[in-house]
């Protein structure tokens, strides 16, 4: 749908300007005429490279979609009409990206479809638990109080990612650094040094030996290296695009120590919050099981979760299929079965998912506690131990001279 350029002067003869989106000009100026605007100025606006390459199109922040989702509860929480809350949204939004799927939906809602299935057809933006939860909200009357649940748990779910990626930066930085300047000192530096040593014709100790070896063979074979690295790291990109390969790298992730303790807790607390909030939503406990295995990220997890989900099924209470899968810690099925017993079973999924959250956060420094300490060893090691080398031949020769003397 075309975007066009106007400007023109409102009922109150003040000047306006501004940007309008329609099937063609005639009903773009339509539009625009119903507003009470006199157009004096109209022409399409230009394509922008991004919108001949999907590629380089924006992507939908969640941030972005927490704000829509705020703003959309409050417009219908005051009464005002679903398609014209979705024309607001829509003209006040920034991203073009997600300015386009809001016209779609906008349109689809207009002809008579409901805002669930609008949604439904943009995947990538409203997933699964989005759509069942709107759906649950339109059957239930009370779409308002749905939409600011999903913006709390969308926020939640995104700090609890953050945690996590913010626990990985640190270290990954620290690492990718110390790689570089250990290449670069063993494919520039050392030759040098190496070149002197040749020279000087003395005997060199066996450290600095391997080292000169390692860079003679960094420097022969670097392009080989640097393919080997590429070809692993896409390897195990095709590896966990099969199900067999997934499901082991899965399980070895979550038995990692202190790290596969800190994804397992991650689990637990995504799992408590998204169930819980469907849950309280209305949504049937067994689609809700299912959505939160589609949804869990790890393939252990998720089986897990589905074996539960046919026990559930056969008439069996939540919490002991959930303790037979030794996946949650045995405090969360207790909690749970509590929960079940009290008839506040959400509730209790959403205390679980608090207790998680703080949980993480522990985990999280403790894990940078531990991985501070053992990156200064690593750099110690590797870049002290390179420059050791190095200097021991200048130390010997030293001395050789200082005893001639």
């Amino acid at each position: 749908m075309p975007t066009y350029i106007w400007k023109g002067i409102d009922r109150k003869g003040k000047k306006e300007k501004g940007e309008i989106e329609a099937d063609n000009a005639a009903v773009a100026r339509q539009l625009l005429l119903r507003r009470g605007i006199t157009v004096k100025s109209f022409k399409e606006k230009p394509k922008d490279i991004s919108d001949y390459i999907p590629a380089l199109q924006p992507k939908v922040k969640e941030r972005e979609i927490v704000i829509f989702v705020r703003q959309f509860a409050t417009m219908i929480d005051a009464g005002l009409p679903l398609v014209q809350c979705l024309e607001i949204l829509q003209d006040q939004q920034d991203n073009p990206t997600f300015r386009r799927i809001l016209r779609s939906i906008k349109k689809d809602v207009e002809e008579g479809s409901t805002l669930s299935d609008a949604l439904k057809k943009h995947p990538k933006v409203f997933d699964v638990l989005f759509v069942n939860l709107v759906t649950a909200g339109e059957m239930g009357g009370i779409l308002d109080v749905i939409l600011n649940r999903l913006a709390a748990y969308i926020e939640k779910i995104s700090k609890l990612k953050k945690k996590v990626k913010g626990a990985m930066t640190y270290p990954g930085i620290v690492v990718t650094v110390a790689v570089v300047v250990v290449a670069v000192i063993l494919i520039y530096v050392i030759p040098v040094f190496a070149g002197l040593f040749r020279d000087a014709g003395s005997a060199l100790p066996p450290l600095t030996l391997f080292v000169i070896g390692i860079s003679e063979f960094a420097q022969s074979y670097f392009h080989w290296i640097l393919l080997g690295i590429v070809l692993l790291v896409v390897g195990i990109g095709q590896i966990r695009r099969t199900k067999k390969g997934r499901d082991v790298t899965d399980r070895m992730l979550l038995r990692l120590p202190v790290f596969g303790m800190l994804l397992r807790k991650v689990a637990v607390a995504r799992f408590s919050r998204t169930l819980g909030t469907m849950l309280s939503s209305g949504v049937p406990i067994l689609d809700g099981l299912d959505i939160v295995a589609a949804a869990s990220g790890n393939t252990v997890i998720e089986k897990a979760l589905r074996e539960v989900r046919s026990s559930i099924a056969e008439g069996r209470p939540v919490a002991d299929p959930l303790q037979e899968t030794k996946v949650f810690p045995p405090m969360v099925t207790h909690m749970i079965a509590v929960g079940e017993s009290t008839g506040a079973l959400d509730k209790m999924l959403h205390k679980i998912a608090d207790f998680y959250d703080e949980e993480v956060d522990v985990a999280v420094d403790a894990l940078t506690s531990l991985l501070e300490p053992l990156l200064i060893v690593f750099l110690g090691v590797t870049v002290g131990g390179l420059l050791i080398a190095m200097y021991l031949p200048i130390f010997q020769l030293a001395d050789v001279v200082s005893r001639g003397a």
